[in-house]
Parts: C-alpha cells; sequence; structure tokens
C-alpha cells in the first residue's frame, strides 16, 4: 500500500498513540499533538473587547516541530481524523489542529474514542463527525473569561499589595471558600456541654450501655458540671425497666460508579492520592498501559466526567461477574440505574474498567503500587454498583426510670450484599468525631418491661467543635455542590491556591494564610461579583449554554465584560489609597535614618520597611516573624564574630549576620552537595532575579557557573557512578529520579541497594 492511500490519526499523547496503533494497523499512521499546540500569548491580553472578543492564539513555543510533522504527514494522507480528548478542551485541541492542517487536506473529521480498546476504537472510528464549533466556543469563552479576570485584577493586586501575585476568575472563589471556613474557625467560641452514659445490669447479670436521651420528655441540656452532678446524684434513685424494644432491617444500597470529583475524594480519603496526583494516574490507565502480550492497552473508561451512566454492555458484563464470583443472591434482578446529577452533562460514561477480563490480581504485575491501587479502587466500586445492598438488623431499646429515658442501639448484619467488595469505611478519624460516647453490644435476650440495675453512670464533658478544616477531597465535593468548575478543573483549581501561597496544606488538612485572607479580603471589597460563589456558579452555566448551541459566544462574553469593566475602572483609581491603608506605622524608629517604620506586604509575607523609602531603603522581618524564622546554625561570621542565622529574604532563605544592620556579611545555605564542575564550592538554591524559579548553583558564583533547574540529590548514580542524581518531574511519570550524566532513570530501590 502506498503512502498515499494511508490515513492520518492524532491523538494528544505518546502513551495513547502507541496504544491506538496496535488496533488500527498498517493503514493508519498515528500521531501525538503532545497536549495543546496552541495557546494565549502571555504578554498581552491577546483578547479584543473591542472587537467580538475575538482571541489571538500562537503555536507553543517548542511546538513548532510537531506542528511541521503533522503537516508532513496531512499532506500525504488519504484523510485526517482528530482524536484528541473527548471533551472541550480536547475539542479546542482538535480545532486547533484542523486549522493548521486543512490548507494542505480537506479531509479531516473529528473521532471520539471514550475507551482505548480495540472495540472503543474501531466504534469510534466507524462514527465520525464534524468538529463541534459550539464546544470550541465554549472553551474559547472559558479561556477568555480567565483570561479577562487574570489580566485585569492582578495588576490591581499588584498596585496593592506587591508584584508577583494573581487573581483567576475560578481561583479566587476557591480561595474565598477556604477563607470563609478559616473566618469561621478563627473566630468560634467552644461551648460546654455534657452527655451521660449509664450501664445497666440485668437479673442475669448481663451488663450494657446505654445513653440519656430524654428528660421529662424534653432533650437533655447538661450545660456545665453542676448541673451533671445534679443529675448523677438523682439518677441512681430510681428503679429502671426495658421500655420500647424496635427492631427493623435496614438496608444500604451500594454508591454509584466514580465520576471525576468522586474518584478524587475517595482517592484522597483510602489512598492518601493528592487530586493531582490521582488524575495523572488515571491519565495512565485510561491511555494505556502495557499488559504483557497484549501490548499497549486501556484499562479504563474517559476520566473527566461528571456522569454516572454505564452501558448496557459494561453493565451486562459485570452482572456475569458477579453472579459467576459472588452468586445468585448478590446480584439485582435488574441492572441498578443511578440519577443523572443536576450539573451532569452526561456526555460520557461513568468511570469503569474497559474490560471484566482485567481483574485487578491477574493484571497487579503489570502495574505499579499507587497505580494498582487506583484502578482496584476504580474496579471495586464498578462491581460494588450492581450488587444487591447490604442489609443490617437495627436495634434500638429504651430503658426508662422516673422523669429518665436511656437508649441503646445496636446494628448487626445480615447480608454484606456490595461490602463483599467494596467496604464503605467510616470516614477517618478527626478530632471533630473523636469526642464520642462509650457503646457495647446489647445482650440477647432483653423484653419489655424486664427490670434492670444501674451499676454506674459515667459522665462526659464536651466542647462543641469548630466547622472541620477542609482537605482536598472535600473541598472538591464543595465546588461540585456549588457548581463551581468542572470535572477537568477540580485537580488544578486546588494545586493552583496552593502553589499561590494563598493556602497551605498540614496534615491533609487547607489553612487560608494570613496571605491569602489579606486578598480575599480586597478582592470582596472591590470586586464582589468575582468571588460571589452564586456568581461563579451562573458563569458555569452560561459556558454550558454556549456549549449546548442555547447562547451566542459574544452574548455571554458582553453581559459578563460590561459590568466587570466598570468594577476594574473604579477599583484601579483607588489603589493608591487602598496601598496606604495596608500599610501600618510603627512606634519604631529606622536605625539607618531615624524615620518611622511602617508594615508592608511583600513576597514573603509582612515585613517592616522604613516610610522613608525610596532614599531609605532599610527593611527588616516583624518581630514575630523574625523569632520564628531566625535560627542560630552554629557557623560564626567571618567578618565580626555574631553568630550567622537563618533568614528569609526576596530570593528564599540564606545565612546572615545577627548583627544586623551594623555587620551585613550573608552567604548561601548549603545543600552538603560538593559543585560538580569545580569540587571547590557547595551547590545551593537560588532563585531567578524576579524571584518566580528555583534553580540550584555553586556557592563560588560568579568564578563558578555550575547551575541546575533540577534538584540535586546526594546520592551517587548506581548506573554510571556520577556523583550526584536529580529530583525531576512530568506529567506522565510524576516525581521520579535520573542522573543527569547517564541519564538512566533511578528508583529507590536501587539507591538503597548501592548505599
Amino acid at each position: 500500500m502506498g503512502i498515499m492511500e494511508k490515513s492520518l490519526l492524532i491523538v494528544e499523547s505518546p502513551a495513547k498513540a502507541k496504544t491506538i496503533n496496535k488496533y488500527l494497523g498498517k493503514d493508519y499512521i498515528v500521531e501525538a499533538s503532545v497536549g495543546h499546540i496552541k495557546n494565549l500569548p502571555k504578554s498581552k491580553l491577546s483578547v479584543d473587547v473591542e472587537n467580538g472578543f475575538e482571541v489571538s492564539y500562537e503555536t507553543i513555543a517548542g511546538k513548532e516541530s510537531v506542528v511541521e510533522k503533522l503537516r508532513t504527514h496531512a499532506e500525504k494522507a488519504k484523510t485526517v481524523f482528530i482524536a484528541t480528548d473527548p471533551d472541550r478542551e480536547g475539542e479546542a485541541i482538535a480545532a486547533h489542529i484542523a486549522g493548521e492542517l486543512k490548507g494542505i487536506n480537506k479531509n479531516i473529521k473529528r473521532v471520539l474514542f471514550h475507551e482505548i480498546t480495540e472495540s472503543g476504537v474501531k466504534d469510534g472510528m466507524a462514527h465520525p463527525k464534524k468538529i463541534d464549533q459550539h464546544l470550541v466556543m465554549s472553551q474559547q469563552a472559558r479561556r477568555a473569561l480567565d483570561r479577562i479576570v487574570g489580566y485585569k485584577v492582578t495588576p490591581f493586586i499588584w498596585k496593592t499589595m506587591y508584584y508577583g501575585l494573581s487573581a483567576g476568575r475560578v481561583q479566587s472563589v476557591t480561595v474565598r471558600i477556604i477563607c470563609d471556613r478559616e473566618v469561621l474557625i478563627r473566630g468560634f467560641v467552644p461551648e460546654e456541654y455534657w452527655s451521660m452514659t449509664a450501664e445497666f445490669r440485668t437479673l442475669d447479670e448481663e451488663k450494657f450501655l446505654a445513653k440519656l436521651t430524654k428528660v421529662a420528655g424534653e432533650d437533655p441540656r447538661i450545660p456545665d458540671e453542676t448541673t451533671m452532678k445534679g443529675y448523677l446524684e438523682d439518677i441512681p434513685k430510681h428503679q429502671f425497666k426495658i421500655g420500647a424494644i424496635n427492631r427493623r432491617i435496614v438496608k444500604r444500597n451500594a454508591p454509584a460508579p466514580f465520576i471525576t470529583s468522586t474518584l478524587q475524594q475517595e482517592a484522597a480519603r483510602r489512598l492518601r492520592m493528592s487530586t493531582k496526583r490521582a488524575m495523572i494516574l488515571a491519565q495512565k490507565l485510561y491511555e494505556g498501559v502495557n499488559i504483557g502480550d497484549e501490548g499497549p492497552t486501556g484499562l479504563i473508561t474517559y476520566m473527566r466526567t461528571d456522569s454516572t451512566r454505564l452501558s448496557s454492555e459494561a453493565v451486562a458484563q459485570v452482572r456475569e461477574y458477579i453472579y459467576n464470583n459472588y452468586g445468585k443472591e448478590y446480584l439485582p434482578k435488574e441492572p441498578r440505574l443511578f440519577k443523572k446529577g443536576k450539573s451532569s452533562q452526561d456526555a460520557h460514561e461513568a468511570i469503569r474498567p474497559t474490560s471484566i477480563k482485567y481483574a485487578p490480581k491477574t493484571i497487579k504485575k503489570y502495574l505499579d503500587k499507587d497505580m494498582y491501587a487506583l484502578y482496584e479502587l476504580i474496579w471495586n466500586r464498578f462491581v460494588a454498583c450492581q450488587m444487591n445492598p447490604a442489609e443490617f438488623e437495627q436495634i434500638s431499646i429504651d430503658v426508662e426510670g422516673g422523669d429518665y429515658l436511656f437508649r441503646a442501639t445496636d446494628q448487626k448484619a445480615k447480608f454484606r450484599g456490595f461490602l463483599q467488595v467494596f467496604d464503605d469505611i467510616a470516614e477517618e478519624s478527626t478530632a471533630e468525631n473523636e469526642d464520642t460516647d462509650p457503646t457495647s453490644k446489647l445482650p440477647e435476650q432483653l423484653v419489655q418491661g424486664q427490670k434492670t440495675a444501674i451499676n454506674d453512670v459515667l459522665p462526659r464533658q464536651h466542647f462543641t467543635k469548630p466547622p472541620a478544616r477542609y482537605t482536598e477531597a472535600s473541598l472538591v465535593k464543595e465546588l461540585e455542590s456549588l457548581g463551581i468548575g468542572r470535572p477537568s478543573t477540580y485537580a488544578l483549581i486546588v494545586s493552583t491556591v496552593i502553589d499561590r501561597n494563598y493556602v497551605e496544606q498540614k496534615e491533609r488538612k487547607l489553612f487560608a494564610t494570613d496571605l491569602g485572607m489579606q486578598v480575599n479580603s480586597l478582592l470582596l471589597a472591590h470586586f464582589p461579583e468575582i468571588v460571589n460563589i452564586q456568581f461563579t456558579a451562573r458563569m458555569e452555566n452560561e459556558l454550558d449554554t454556549i456549549a449546548s448551541g442555547k447562547q451566542e459566544y459574544i452574548k455571554v462574553m458582553q453581559d459578563f465584560y460590561e459590568p466587570f469593566y466598570r468594577s476594574v475602572e473604579k477599583a484601579s483609581s483607588l489603589a493608591g489609597s487602598i496601598k496606604k491603608s495596608l500599610q501600618t506605622t510603627t512606634e519604631e524608629l529606622c536605625e539607618l535614618c531615624g524615620k518611622p517604620m511602617v508594615i508592608k506586604w511583600g513576597r514573603n509575607g509582612r515585613f517592616m520597611a522604613c516610610s522613608g523609602y525610596p532614599e531609605c531603603k532599610n527593611t527588616k522581618p516583624l518581630a514575630e516573624d523574625a523569632q520564628k524564622h531566625q535560627h542560630v546554625v552554629g557557623g560564626k561570621c567571618e567578618l565580626c564574630g555574631g553568630d550567622m542565622v537563618v533568614k528569609g529574604g526576596r530570593f528564599g532563605t540564606f545565612l546572615g549576620c545577627s548583627n544586623y544592620p551594623a555587620c551585613k556579611n550573608t552567604k548561601p545555605i548549603s545543600m552538603g552537595i560538593k559543585c560538580p564542575k569545580c569540587t571547590q564550592g557547595e551547590l545551593v538554591e537560588r532563585k531567578t532575579k524576579k524571584g518566580k524559579r528555583v534553580f540550584y548553583g555553586c556557592s563560588r558564583y560568579p568564578d563558578c557557573d555550575f547551575a541546575s533547574w533540577d534538584k540535586p540529590v546526594n546520592q551517587a548514580c548506581p548506573a554510571c557512578h556520577n556523583a550526584y542524581i536529580v529530583s525531576k518531574y512530568s506529567k506522565t511519570k510524576g516525581n521520579y529520579l535520573m542522573c543527569p550524566a547517564c541519564k538512566q532513570e533511578v528508583v529507590q530501590t536501587e539507591l538503597a541497594e548501592s548505599a
């Protein structure tokens, strides 16, 4: 077959190209665009607000060779099929690729692969379509809105606080949600209350615990120790007997199959994975993994979805699997269907395994630990969703005496149902739910009217708890419930607010930083619409109306831009006075010129600066920050003999003399690795001139110009014995180690063996 008779198929990732190539065979050339080929230039707004909000895209730097390769193949191809991801982002990429190729090949078709399997690929190829311009314009609207908000509001933040901060349409609302929770937590005043549990004894000497539930028919109110002691003294005076006994069967249905948000939540809760990590691994499972002789194989359906819909073929397969592996009692008479969510677009199926034959244990050896854990989670949830409910016998027993009613409850499993596959483990233990009352199992033979005696009364002091802090999982759940963002954006939203230092993560909980609180306050005061939760959710719906063809791109953009522009103009005119209002004059005088010191905001938080700036440029950390961050490291200053302490500055941490400003000696902090170039200096962490990027260089600079973007690790390469290796990151691999000399990737086990 001549090359002119072949067709060209274009996908996004090389991994996906490799998987698809084995299904299509020699009649096709499969190439990858490696993601987007075009983007909005960073140097300008690139959205013409005066001319229909037209956007100006440019080829991404470094992608010229990719575009040229696609053009070369397209020129010779019989047909060009574009099979980028089946979502709005993928549709936009498809449109950009088509725009580059339509001048040299008119026969361009769009195909969608919802799963990278032989049947999924062949089904997609059998149903080609045109590029959906409604989806393309919806994605363009999202990019244009985000660009306008970012490029118009960010300069205001720079003018009022400092250069380098940023604002964003969804990012800023997310920060507000976390800040609102922070305000509630900081302002929370705990209130004391008590609970009382009694240990009862039957005539057969069987013991059980029951909690005080009613006093004279009302809920007990025990606000303090004095009230508690009154009850403690009075309760034992009464005779108690068994009152009402209620037994009922309760059913617990299996959860729906995963959608993007629920997968991220469960991966965080069960596997301790960040949302970003979970999506990277899910992408790999979707694009294809080498399964022995079968080669690259897609293991799950598309992982960006808000639909719980399942194909009839997949349901038939899993029902047969359940019958054969668990028995007919676990199989419902009819397949289970799940309700469509309010904001669900239903464009894709739920996240599920592509084939029931790929049971986790049968392919475990082909997956790394984390990928296997995520795949097993997806598999188990999918199988469980088509199983019968779990059944429990719930028992409730009242114990009565005088005005007091105690209640004991117990639950016994009658039929495990879906729990055989997907155990719905309780939420992880937190401070909010640890303060619970003691419980015990109930005796088997209790009857109404039976007399019981009190062995002991166990009072417990409690204090009301503030709202729980968000975790990545609960934040994604909140964003989804509020209608903010879409499946493709959740992981990026969470990582962005952390990267911007508006939010910090401690022990998997999200805390608003002082910087985040201040920026949020500014935006609330001057751009209330931008951080309005309901407004942002409405904008998401507006984008959906463009995708469905119900509204025009220009109309949506105009409705947003006109009131937004007025807010920008007003806020910008006040920027100078706002900046001054954020500064606090102190009683401390400058050591250099004698003028008052003021507290300002800077890249590393608040600091003190001389009010005589720019004539006097004296700055120093706040007293509390200086005590918190500066600590003696044991070395002495070579100039004056003072202690060298760790300090923070514009370009990161460094060593400075404790006798500053009398002595201004500074030096970088060593990483403990000899410079591989000169072997005399040591490697130190540095930042670029604008402070945006970290790199690693020799402490003898400028005498030695060694520099590395990748963080050096003080371990020799086990392959070539180079003195050090580096830590790297990529979208497809995540974090990994590599030798900069021989380019060999290094795994932790190799380091341990070579140590």
